[in-house]
């Protein structure tokens, strides 16, 4: 059971920056109505309000590179909570910035999961 919540974690961690590094706008995919996002301390709700503020970030490219996957069971429901650190590197800066974030994944009847939680913190 531990090594397929960590096994599921880390395939999502790995999907999502992706996305984030390479199409923004097809994270659309990852949440629904009912997904929150906090963004450096931002309150965001629905798929809609999440991806404007994504794809409306002041910089197009970027690349991450993760340090660490934690993965948890969350609840009786088969949802998982992955923490995520790391580094961000923007094109023309010198130093990475380092980060943390925290997704709660919600299973969908489909036996996929969503982003139900995500937040998002520099670390300075």
């Amino acid at each position: 059971m531990e090594e397929q919540i960590d096994s599921v974690g880390k395939a999502f961690v790995d999907h999502y920056y992706n996305l984030f590094d390479n199409d923004r706008a097809a994270m659309s995919s990852l949440y629904q109505p009912t997904s929150m996002l906090t963004f450096e301390g931002q309150k965001l709700q629905g798929v809609e309000d999440i991806i404007t503020k994504l794809t409306q970030l002041p910089f197009d490219q970027c690349r991450h590179v993760i340090s660490t996957v934690d993965s948890q069971p969350a609840s009786v429901t088969g949802g998982i909570v992955v923490f995520v650190s790391g580094s961000l590197q923007l094109p023309g800066e010198n130093h990475p910035l380092q980060f943390s974030q925290m997704f709660h994944l919600s299973p969908t009847p489909q036996g996929n999961f969503f982003v139900l939680n995500d937040i998002f913190r520099l670390n300075y």
